[in-house]
């Protein structure tokens, strides 16, 4: 198990790429003051790779290797983290972003396929699990820790202390002498069997089942940490922000845990999407309220280890597996680059209502695919 509390420790590290970002975006203002409407890509634009080259990474980690793959994004990692510490135009910031979004996909992909690998079978559910806190941890400590190092000493002090974590785990990645470097024969991409295989993942219900309940909680989930605050009160606001990631992360760890040992991951799941709609529906009656913000992130932490579980409960093989882990990947990053965006369109058509509204929805057909895919399952050999 000690590989898996390493390989969780260089996840919030990988998260914490997103989080430098957003949870100190007010700062980034103030670094780039002239970036304008532009400096919403800061964020943005990392999601990027992950969207366009989710499915390819899946391919390539098996033939790079699990262990080269992971170590590399961490490498990556940590040196864009120190060049940004060092001070950059903000066009050089944007391409600096561009790679760590590589970095970003290599380790999401590859780490959870190690998870499975390593962790013995009677403790996969609870690792994956662990697993899939990573970023509601990570958010948690830059918003509570993250946010008064900027304030004392500005962002480049934090992007450097990013480096120093992503260098820690490359160490700490190494020493555990990881197994099976290599899990696959090198194959050249061509347009055609790339097309294949996303095709192949897509209609397979096995190998994207993970995936299609992501999409939905990846775009209500940061959309709820960025439009939420402004409608709970004011002496409530910071706790509560920074609360509701850990509060995602206790119940995935407790409650989810224990759910998982007599209920399928799929009931786990859908559990969590029908939980949290009602919560969204309930913030609609009751703008705002504290409690129910984090009964809301409670019931979405169901959603979040589940899914990571559901992943080797499905596919057997390692490359099945890294496959369905890498559509997972494009599905979060196309969830948490949209949501936001057209959730808050929204809000300008039909205000803070509306927006409880579709998120509510969102998280029932979340359920609904679930449904859909377990019954496609039922009627398959698998893909």
């Amino acid at each position: 198990m000690m590989a898996v509390w390493v390989i969780w420790l260089a996840g919030i590290g990988a998260a914490g790429q997103f989080a430098k970002v957003s949870v100190t975006f007010d700062h980034m203002g103030h670094l780039y003051p002239d970036a304008g409407a532009r400096l919403g890509f800061a964020l943005s634009i990392l999601g990027m790779a992950g969207i366009l080259l989710g499915v390819i990474a899946g391919m390539l980690v098996t033939q790079i290797g699990l262990r080269r793959t992971l170590v590399g994004g961490l490498v990556l990692s940590a040196v864009v983290s120190f060049v940004q510490a060092q001070g950059l135009s903000f066009d050089m910031f944007l391409i600096s972003r561009v790679i760590e979004g590589l970095a970003h996909l290599a380790i999401v992909v590859s780490a959870p396929t190690v998870i499975a690998k390593v962790a013995p079978p009677e403790r996969r559910a609870f690792s994956l699990t662990l697993w899939g806190t990573f970023f509601g941890v990570a958010f948690a400590l830059f918003a509570w820790a993250g946010r008064p190092l900027v304030a004392a000493y500005g962002v480049h002090t934090l992007f450097l202390v990013h480096a120093i974590w992503m260098a820690g785990s490359v160490l700490a990645v190494v020493a555990l002498r990881l197994p099976d470097d290599q899990t696959g024969l090198w194959e050249p991409l061509r347009v055609k069997s790339v097309l294949r295989r996303h095709l192949d993942i897509y209609r397979s219900p096995f190998r994207n089942a993970a995936a299609a309940g992501w999409l939905f909680y990846t775009f209500c989930f940061v959309s709820l940490l960025t439009l939420l605050p402004p409608y709970i009160p004011e002496q409530w606001r910071t706790f509560t922000v920074g609360a509701m990631p850990f509060m995602s992360m206790v119940t995935s760890m407790t409650l989810g845990v224990w759910m998982l040992r007599f209920w399928s991951t799929v009931q786990v799941i859908q559990c969590g999407f029908l939980v949290s709609a009602g919560a969204a529906l309930l913030l609609m009656v009751l703008p705002g309220q504290p409690l129910v913000c984090l009964f809301l992130a409670g019931a979405l932490g169901l959603i979040q280890g589940a899914s990571f579980a559901l992943v080797p409960d499905l596919n057997d093989t390692v490359s099945a597996r890294a496959d369905a882990n890498g559509v997972f990947a494009q599905a979060g990053n196309l969830g948490n680059t949209l949501g936001t965006p057209v959730l808050l369109a929204v809000v300008a058509v039909s205000g803070y209502g509306g927006m409880m509204v579709v998120i509510a929805g969102l998280l029932l057909a979340g359920a609904a695919v679930h449904a859909l895919l377990k019954r496609a399952r039922a009627g398959s050999a698998g893909i």
